[in-house]
């Protein structure tokens, strides 16, 4: 049995993280999966090293080892301004970049994962794919997501209120 710890990612974290998420783009990409190539070439660099010092990002380790990640903004990105507009609520955090290693894929850590955000994170989460990998959107309906809608350049709301009839 794995056994994986999830906490806040260390500042000095930040490298390993841009390479563990440039793993995972290259791996999407050798897949034919038509998504994250701008991380390839360092398209997000500076904002995963600044969401690792703002305590947004997490990961998830085995054996001193970061097998996964995903970062929680409690403040809209540009792009989340983008896809979601212009409501502001405290109440609601922002998922990105949840990736996990291609050799630690299929062992159910991104379900793990969002098992901890939801025990641990008791605010509304928000998140976004792209529409045309619909396995990737299954994925977040079979995990309690609720598609809220398809962006006009094509990107999947999904959301998951907390405290609803509780």
């Amino acid at each position: 049995m794995n056994t994986y710890q999830i906490r806040k990612a260390d500042e000095k974290e930040a490298a390993l993280i841009i390479e563990l998420l440039k793993e995972v783009a290259a791996w999407l990409q050798n897949n034919n999966i038509n998504q994250w190539g701008f991380l390839l070439e360092g398209g997000e660099d500076e904002e995963i090293t600044e969401a690792v010092i703002n305590g947004d990002t997490y990961v998830a380790c085995q054996d001193d080892e970061i097998i996964a990640t995903v970062t929680l903004y409690s403040q809209k990105s540009e792009w989340d301004q983008h896809v979601w507009g212009n409501e502001d609520n405290p109440e609601v955090l922002y998922l990105h970049r949840l990736a996990v290693r291609p050799q630690y894929m299929k062992n159910g850590i991104g379900k793990e994962i969002i098992n901890w955000v939801d025990e641990n994170i008791k605010n509304t989460i928000r998140l976004d794919c792209v529409a045309h990998n619909s396995k990737l959107c299954a994925y977040y309906e079979k995990n309690g997501y609720s598609l809220t809608g398809t962006t006009a350049d094509g990107h999947c709301k999904f959301q998951k209120v907390f405290g609803e009839g509780m």
